[in-house]
């Protein structure tokens, strides 16, 4: 779904670039409520995530592969305004530091693989877990048919953008029901791998994932003929040393599995193209693709250069793709925490 530069025309991809900054906006001041001590660090460990995992492109059709766009996860962790800010860091450092994704074209990719992916995801996913059972099966359900619904949306809102800027003159009809058709299979992948990812953290820390916050029902106690909410149970002054343990355990945890998915198993990833690459190959999109800017980066096409070891090269691209994305990622979370912070500090309060 990385589209490259020649794609789309200038002024569509100028156009596309102004709603991705403006989406940006809305997502830096909507992420002040979403981040916190807890949920800051995660964060930054989600778009390290995402990255690795976008590394494990699998075999979806034939000749065909795909990999996950990440989401409706990260909004169903982390929240979606912040899912925005995870997704366009990974997108930023990919364009940058691995020549995936045309710098022209970043905002194309942006509105469609960040912006798209999440506002329908968590439409959808908030929509079930209304209807669904307070329950924990009910997020993992939720989690798997909002991801699902979200790659082929991706899908369409590429088609429309093209539809408006392409550069090549490709029936929209058929460029809309060959995107469509792969990336519903691609789709697929996508649920799974956002399942079972929302069930694990779930699993361990429920209160770190953000669509499953309130689940638990508050006790209510009838007094005098009326049902109040029955005080909270005081928490040993233990609690919170054992949290913080808990919290650094899963952030280590899952950068391990960061780091192992992109150095060692990315290396058995699918080389097939993935479902936009092998649409545009053969509906003959890709006709004006052009060179990426950063074609001559060390570490372009996610190999460092002058390691003639593919196996090493591949393992030590993604290794430093997850190192950087992570450091980038929590940086910028923790600058927006601390914004909030000093939105609410007692100063700014004071009467």
């Amino acid at each position: 779904m990385h589209v490259p530069d020649g794609f789309i025309n200038a002024p569509t991809s100028a156009a596309a670039g102004v709603v991705a900054a403006g989406a940006i906006a809305v997502a830096l001041r909507g992420a002040r409520r979403e981040l916190d001590e807890r949920t800051a660090p995660l964060a930054g460990l989600v778009a390290a995530f995402i990255f690795a995992v976008q590394m494990l492109n699998f075999p979806v059709a034939a000749g065909t592969s795909g990999h996950l766009l990440g989401g409706a996860l990260a909004a169903i962790l982390v929240g979606p305004f912040t899912a925005v800010l995870c997704v366009s860091v990974v997108l930023l450092m990919q364009g940058i530091l691995f020549a995936d994704g045309g710098l022209t074209a970043l905002g194309v990719n942006i509105t469609v693989m960040a912006c798209v992916t999440t506002v329908v995801a968590y439409t959808v996913f908030r929509g079930l877990v209304k209807v669904l059972p307070r329950a924990r099966r009910s997020v993992t359900g939720a989690s798997f048919a909002a991801a699902l619904l979200s790659v082929p949306a991706a899908a369409l809102a590429f088609t429309f953008i093209y539809w408006i800027g392409g550069t090549t003159d490709i029936p929209i009809g058929k460029v809309a029901t060959a995107m469509v058709g792969v990336h519903v299979l691609i789709g697929i992948g996508e649920a799974t791998i956002t399942a079972l990812t929302v069930g694990a953290v779930i699993a361990v820390r429920p209160d770190l994932v953000h669509g499953a916050r309130g689940l638990t029902q508050k006790l209510r106690l009838r007094v005098n003929g009326d049902l109040v909410d029955a005080p909270a149970a005081e928490e040993p002054r233990t609690a919170p040393v054992a949290a913080r343990a808990s919290r650094r355990t899963l952030w280590v945890t899952g950068l391990v599995a960061s780091l192992v998915l992109a150095g060692f198993v990315s290396f058995y990833a699918s080389a097939n193209p993935d479902g936009l690459e092998k649409v545009a190959a053969d509906k003959g999109i890709d006709e004006k693709v052009e060179e990426h800017a950063a074609a001559d980066s060390p570490l372009a096409d996610y190999g460092v250069k002058d390691v003639d070891n593919a196996r090493l090269s591949g393992g030590l691209a993604g290794i430093i793709g997850v190192g950087v994305t992570v450091v980038a990622g929590t940086g910028v979370f923790w600058a927006v925490r601390r914004r909030r912070a000093d939105d609410v500090s007692p100063a700014s309060t004071s009467v």
